[in-house]
């Protein structure tokens, strides 16, 4: 049920009024804002502490009255470290971590318009809901859709292993947020028969972990997935990794002993741990360097299997996907850590050794003109984001599905243009927040472009469409043409560029990560 009420305003005895809509749980007040109905931090789960902490979420407490929804939900306890996540300054605190956010053009429950449901990245240790680059309304007007954001748990929270707890919990609170829309998202004007989740990077992984994942069968008809990272744990790897973090506050890797720590505290574990890493290589092998010990875990239960083996075998053929990666996306991480340039060719050949999927000349062999710092790039751009997300594809279509493939080529214009097409710089372009988090250093603070401009109007009609058709207006992948959308300054269709990557990997699996 949906209804308006006036409220009074400073500037006379009534403004616009504003939208008030029943959920499952009670009435929530929204506001009016350029044209769209946007509602904030309402909770879709039991704040997950107490007896709840480390638990499978729980539902949500109803309330009397009405709420109102015109503040983001407080962000998970979180480690800012050393990947610079977008601030919390300003967002309120407390412990009802578990909240989503709608924009929509009006909560009538006749229109029933297609649902894109946003889950943010951040290496599974950062990120929340009310980050300034993900603000949706561009998504909302442009696309004429309803546009959902959610908070999940991350870090020792949402995704450590702790005995006692179930794994995978920030993929259990994204299921939860994702029933919350099947229940109460056609009240906001929305088709919970037609839903899309869309993400980037760890959001991308997770959008990957709902396709394998049981409990989340029929929440989605769709899903797009930007950048996938093909880090997924091994139960004995996450075990390991999970005693490794509670001995950083001293403590058995225990519910009882873990929740001795009040959660914003908890983070330390996380934040020590990932400044030496790269000392545990020799257990730990290619999930050392990842500077993130939280990943989802394959634990035969919440997560069956890695994302790849549970699409081939079909899990998500019925799954609409547009799955896709940009041209350089390790560059954003070199020059976060000030080394763009500075690759030694010791630290090339390391790479090459252990990251590439045979032997480290074949890679030298594919790029023969290939500087140490293009080398370094090329074999971690590959290993972590652009294989994982082109097999993510190749999987579906294995498993009786269709896929469609996209890269993003345009470079970003902050730092002269060093930072090429690099990780993240979907983000601005799809929301149009060049101003805010990371494009504040991709667009260095300047205003966009007319090319940049078309290029976001682009990526928002494509996703949008590929929302409620299905189709993003380029072919689908397929085994022979390879064809993919070039998303640059002139957009083009054509056979998948990175076809010297493509071979190098062509039959690797991408497999849960091992205990070395």
């Amino acid at each position: 049920m949906t209804t308006t009420e006036s409220r009074p305003s400073a500037g006379g005895p009534s403004e616009e009024p504003a939208p008030v809509v029943r959920t499952t749980t009670g009435a929530v007040r929204g506001r009016r804002e350029e044209g769209l109905a946007v509602f904030r931090g309402i909770p879709f789960a039991e704040a997950p502490v107490g007896e709840a902490r480390f638990m499978a979420p729980r539902p949500a407490h109803a309330w009397d009255g009405i709420r109102d929804a015109y503040a983001f939900g407080p962000p998970p306890p979180q480690d800012l470290g050393n990947l610079g996540g977008p601030g919390l300054v300003g967002l309120p605190e407390g412990d009802e971590w578990l909240t989503v956010n709608v924009w929509t053009p009006e909560p009538d429950p006749v229109a029933r318009r297609p649902v894109m449901v946003w889950i943010y990245g951040g290496a599974y240790k950062l990120g929340h809901s009310g980050s300034p680059g993900y603000d949706a309304r561009h998504i909302a007007t442009d696309g004429d859709v309803v546009v959902v954001s959610l908070n999940y748990r991350v870090g020792m929270e949402g995704f450590a292993f702790i005995e006692g707890a179930p794994a995978n919990r920030g993929l259990l609170d994204q299921v939860a947020a994702l029933e919350w829309v099947r229940d109460n998202i056609e009240a906001f004007g929305g088709d919970p028969g037609q839903v899309t989740v869309f993400g980037e990077s760890a959001g991308a992984g997770s959008i990957a972990s709902l396709l394998a994942m049981p409990r989340a069968a029929g929440l989605f008809r769709r899903a797009i997935a930007q950048s996938v990272p093909g880090t997924f744990f091994s139960d004995a790897l996450a075990r390991d990794i999970g005693a490794a973090l509670a001995a950083e506050v001293g403590l058995r890797p225990t519910v009882a002993d873990l929740a001795t720590i009040a959660p914003h505290r908890l983070t330390s574990a996380g934040e020590t741990l990932s400044a030496k890493m790269l000392q545990y290589v020799d257990r730990w092998g290619q999930a050392a360097p990842t500077v993130t010990p939280f990943s989802p875990v394959a634990d035969g239960e919440v997560l069956p299997t890695s994302p790849w083996q549970a699409l081939a075998a079909g899990s998500a053929r019925n799954i609409d996907l547009l799955v896709g990666h940009n041209r350089d996306e390790y560059r954003l991480f070199v020059a976060m850590a000030g080394q763009l340039g500075q690759i030694t060719e010791e630290r090339a050949a390391a790479a090459l050794r252990l990251f590439a999927p045979g032997e480290e000349q074949a890679y030298r062999a594919a790029f023969p003109d290939a500087s140490p710092s293009e080398l370094y790039e090329r074999v971690q751009t590959d290993w972590l984001f652009n294989m994982p997300s082109l097999h993510l594809a190749e999987a579906q279509r294995a498993g009786g599905g269709s896929a469609h493939v996209y890269e993003l080529t345009w470079p970003a214009p902050g730092n002269g243009g060093a930072l090429g097409a690099c990780h993240g710089l979907d983000i601005p372009l799809l929301f149009g927040t060049y101003g805010a988090d990371l494009g504040l250093l991709l667009f260095a603070g300047a205003e966009p472009s007319a090319e940049a401009l078309s290029l976001s109007s682009r990526f928002r009609a494509s996703w949008t469409s590929f929302a409620r058709t299905g189709d993003p207006g380029w072919p689908a992948y397929d085994g022979e043409r390879r064809l993919v959308q070039v998303l640059d300054a002139e957009p083009v269709v054509t056979a998948y560029p990175e076809e010297r990557s493509r071979r190098l990997w062509e039959g690797y699996e991408f497999l849960p990560l091992p205990l070395l």
